[in-house]
């Protein structure tokens, strides 16, 4: 049987350049670590590496999220945590102004005028802002003023709750969200309460031991512990949730940590068997190349 030079001549280079392409691959794999380069490859386990990739960045988002919404927690645990301060410093303040007899007219003139300083201080802290510029406790409103001033109402209305108590809502795990929020709509009414006692510790002529002022000072103590043990909650509420997502937190990482050391196991290369087949390629392609080279030197008059 003959087989022409041309004929010869395709299949050695076709065997040749296919001996290439494998060894390139396997350089490739050896230059990457990784087994798998392209789908192809193993349909099979490029999807199960495809699942696994999917569900870690998910878990990186959700991790993200959490980090995120800590700081906001904390950022709002403080917050109300200072607006406690300031109601205790009110309580003892109205409860001095309630011993009607032991303070003069002086005395009950600086309780106003520091029961003003606090009221204001309140009134500012609960319409704090995120560095967005979004209010903090206004619910998902969180472009409206949580409490508004109308400096032309009667005192004793002056202050309303501009936003709402719908909970922000983050995705910190598959089918798992936290609030990122606290509405404080108890605030306004609190500075309302203030505001009339004030105004009547304010008054010119004040009688202290009048029923109506001793009234107006008790509905303001009512009205601070009620909301000092609201915000109080709501600080506990906060601390809680904080503990919450650093557990989800770790278990996530965890989670993480499975899928990419699963990842690794899929697609990783044995790089002694890489190392084995790469020089197996070179050795017969060295070989090939060199039969090649001495076949094609041969001719018919060589057999003469």
């Amino acid at each position: 049987m003959r087989i022409a030079s041309t004929q010869y001549s395709a299949t050695m280079n076709q065997a040749l350049q296919l001996a290439n392409s494998h060894m390139a691959d396997l350089m490739q794999q050896m230059a990457t670590g990784q087994r798998i380069l392209k789908p192809s490859d193993e349909p099979v386990t490029s999807v199960r590496l495809s699942r696994l990739e999917r569900e870690d960045a998910a878990l990186s988002q959700y991790r993200d999220n959490i980090g995120a919404l800590r700081t906001r927690l904390t950022k709002n645990e403080s917050l109300m945590e200072g607006m406690n301060k300031d109601m205790q410093q009110v309580r003892d303040l109205l409860v001095w102004a309630a011993d009607n007899g032991g303070n003069s007219n002086a005395d009950v003139a600086a309780m106003a005028s520091s029961l003003s300083a606090l009221r204001d201080s309140l009134y500012y802290s609960v319409n704090s802002r995120d560095d967005e510029g979004h209010y903090l406790f206004s619910g998902t409103a969180s472009d409206k003023a949580t409490v508004t001033f109308n400096a032309a109402g009667a005192a004793g209305s002056r202050y309303a709750f501009g936003g709402n108590t719908n909970p922000q809502l983050v995705m910190v795990g598959n089918g798992v969200t936290q609030a990122a929020n606290v509405s404080l709509d108890e605030m306004a009414t609190l500075l309302n309460q203030l505001d009339s006692t004030i105004a009547i510790l304010q008054a010119p002529g004040l009688d202290i031991s009048a029923p109506a002022t001793q009234s107006s000072i008790r509905g303001s103590l009512d009205m601070v512990d009620s909301t000092m043990s609201s915000v109080t909650a709501k600080i506990a509420q906060q601390g809680g949730a904080q503990n919450t997502l650093q557990s989800l937190d770790d278990s996530h990482a965890n989670v993480s940590l499975s899928n990419q050391q699963a990842a690794l196991t899929l697609g990783q290369l044995d790089y002694g068997k890489a190392a084995v087949e790469l020089n197996g390629y070179t050795i017969a392609v060295q070989a090939t190349q060199k039969v090649y080279g001495r076949v094609s030197q041969l001719s018919l008059f060589d057999a003469l």
